[in-house]
């Protein structure tokens, strides 16, 4: 069976659009899943993360890593979605080209927001270019405070508007990033914790919506 592409994309930086990536990736490995990382980011972030990876953690869940330019993301998509059964692609912000091309590919859009004004303007016209390349669009609320009337209102605001929201929120956790830290995920690193069962709860959602998506056609 071919591949799932899934694309994780934010126009704006700085949502944790790359450890999001690492995260869901690690999670489906380690549920047995065979899993294919494609970083079209110059900035290489996750590259970089795996590469530490592969050396800290040599006997960790299995991440194949395609660190490829943006034009090139069709052919490697080619490649890899016969060989896989995951493929998870992180994009750029701020360049529409390829992540326009990223969202096209995907048979389905992740795209995470943190509860800040600046979040909420960038998320609409990632969602409108998800829905003009017809591809399903799925709003992560990510580094979610436990308290505070903020998040709430970005949520009225998402809800208003008919935008597409997990119901899986994640929460502002030092564990994810400690894990990164540590070349993991945080279902290698703190198996037991919030955050792990957060991240569970999200790549388990994420695989329904797709199955879901599919028997709807």
């Amino acid at each position: 069976m071919a591949a799932r592409i899934i694309t994780v994309a934010q126009q704006k930086g700085g949502a944790g659009k790359t450890t999001l990536v690492a995260q869901l990736a690690v999670t489906w490995a380690r549920r047995g899943n065979s899993v294919a990382l494609v970083d079209i980011d110059p900035q290489r972030s996750l590259a970089s993360w795996h590469a530490f990876r592969a050396d800290q953690v040599p006997d960790g869940a299995p991440l194949h890593l395609s660190d490829v330019a943006g034009w090139r993301l069709g052919t490697e998509l080619d490649r890899l979605r016969h060989h896989y059964d995951i493929v998870v692609v992180d994009t750029p912000p701020h360049a529409e080209t390829e992540a326009r091309a990223a969202v096209r590919a995907g048979d389905i859009l992740l795209l995470p927001i943190q509860p800040s004004p600046m979040d909420l303007w960038a998320t609409k016209p990632t969602v409108d270019m998800a829905d003009k390349e017809k591809t399903a669009a799925l709003i992560v609320m990510n580094r979610m405070p436990p308290r505070g009337k903020l998040p709430e209102v970005m949520l009225e605001k998402l809800l208003e508007e008919g935008l597409p929201i997990a119901h899986t929120k994640l929460g502002n956790r030092v564990a994810y990033a400690a894990s990164m830290m540590e070349g993991k995920g945080v279902v290698e690193y703190q198996p037991s914790s919030t955050a792990a069962r957060e991240i569970g709860a999200l790549a388990t959602e994420v695989l329904a919506t797709l199955k879901g998506r599919a028997k709807a056609r």
